[in-house]
């Protein structure tokens, strides 16, 4: 597979993940503010975990959802600043080769 090949499924992959993050945030706040069924916390988490930390970034601060559990207003910025770390080093030694 060519650079340009992985650099765009990974590029789509991003675009993706962090759509249905965002969604999904917003969902869950709009299912808080009627009362019914809720995105479980670790589903949330997860979906930034896994490269949607840009889109629940966002989601929080547009829908001021999750933003005063800890977990959340700590931990979806520290994985935004270790997936932009880990992208600049792979970054850095792919351009290299």
């Amino acid at each position: 597979m060519s650079k340009e090949t992985i650099l765009l499924v990974v590029l789509i992959y991003l675009v993706v993940i962090n759509a249905i993050a965002f969604v999904m945030y917003g969902l869950d706040k709009k299912k808080a503010k009627q009362s019914q069924w809720r995105i479980p916390e670790a589903t949330l988490l997860g979906l930034a975990a896994v490269g949607g930390s840009v889109g629940a970034w966002l989601a929080m601060k547009i829908w001021h959802h999750k933003t005063l559990h800890p977990q959340f207003k700590y931990g979806v910025p520290l994985m935004l600043v270790a997936q932009i770390a880990i992208a600049a080093v792979i970054g850095y030694f792919w351009m290299k080769k």
